[in-house]
């Protein structure tokens, strides 16, 4: 079980990049106009432009809190960082869910202002399925450590 679970999170070392540059939906202005796609990364590009520290914000929240928790959550598993960081990669986990929780606000209030035209795509499930796999996997691994201590 052990190796199953390193294998998920080292997979997660290549599902990140993969959704942030993945579409997680297709914007357009009124329904005449063609659909653009929109990633993790064309927002962050386009929010750099706009509002630097807003971007660093959401630079954080979609890319370095969750893959910072599967590195610290792969060097725990390998044996090379204490198990007592669990609860700060635990945190970095809850931190990465965030940023899920506003792509789902803005698209509810773009297609509750009636002006544009959103439609989910492949990524944004890609993204969300890594964030959750991520969270369930340091659930996991903070479990076995318990579960052996009452064996011993």
């Amino acid at each position: 079980m052990r190796y199953i679970l390193i294998a998920l999170n080292l997979s997660l070392l290549v599902l990140f990049p993969l959704s942030w540059f993945a579409p997680l939906m297709r914007a357009g202005v009124l329904p005449f106009f063609d659909l653009s796609e929109i990633s993790v990364i064309s927002g962050l590009q386009a929010l750099w432009g706009k509002d630097v520290s807003l971007a660093l914000l959401v630079t954080f929240f979609a890319i370095f809190a969750p893959y910072l928790k599967t590195i610290g959550l792969a060097l725990v598993q390998f044996r090379l960082l204490s198990p007592r960081v669990a609860p700060a990669l635990h945190i970095l986990g809850k931190l990465a869910m965030a940023d899920i929780f506003l792509i789902a606000l803005y698209i509810i209030l773009i297609k509750g202002i009636g002006l544009a035209r959103v439609e989910t795509a492949w990524g944004l499930y890609l993204f969300t399925g890594c964030v959750l796999a991520s969270l369930v996997l340091s659930i996991a691994a903070a479990r076995k450590p318990a579960q052996n201590g009452q064996n011993a």
